[in-house]
């Protein structure tokens, strides 16, 4: 029972956890404004891509949490400084062009396999990655996130 309550009580990992979180609602509020995902809420909630970023959410939340909480000198910070970067890189740069290119497949496989409609319907994931407006509105979310919760669990004080 002390594990639990010690992972419970992990200020980087509930600040993480909870940009994350925070971040899939936001999507599925954004996607009621959407058409095609207003269809599948629950797609939206579980799914990559999107307003905004959880990916960069979590990972900011747990690079400010690493420097409230270890100081910026700290190993810890430098190494989900270093991780915060490579992921937000990622999200927006190789999964989004990725993005693209499935929709250009798609639309190529529809127009050669229009009359076999079960190949048409194979198609690739679309929304892999994020915009860099998108990245950079998760990693405000983070931000926030884990100041607020420095202060909700005793690491900053006004």
């Amino acid at each position: 029972m002390e594990h639990l309550k010690d992972l419970v009580n992990n200020y980087l990992m509930a600040s993480a956890f909870i940009a994350w979180f925070v971040a899939q609602i936001i999507k599925v509020v954004v996607g009621l404004f959407d058409k095609e995902d207003r269809r599948n809420i629950f797609h939206v909630m579980f799914s990559t891509g999107g307003m905004p970023s959880s990916h960069s959410s979590a990972v900011t939340a747990l690079c400010i949490s690493a420097a409230i909480m270890e100081g910026l000198g700290s190993p810890i910070f430098a190494i989900t400084f270093i991780l915060a970067g490579v992921v937000m890189i990622d999200a927006s740069g190789v999964r989004y062009e990725t993005g693209k290119q499935a929709q250009i497949i798609n639309k190529i496989t529809k127009k050669l396999f229009s009359e076999n409609s079960q190949e048409v319907n194979a198609g690739l994931k679309e929304l892999v990655g994020h915009t860099p407006f998108q990245v950079l509105m998760g990693s405000i979310l983070g931000f926030a996130t884990a100041i607020v919760m420095g202060f909700v669990m005793g690491y900053l004080h006004i």
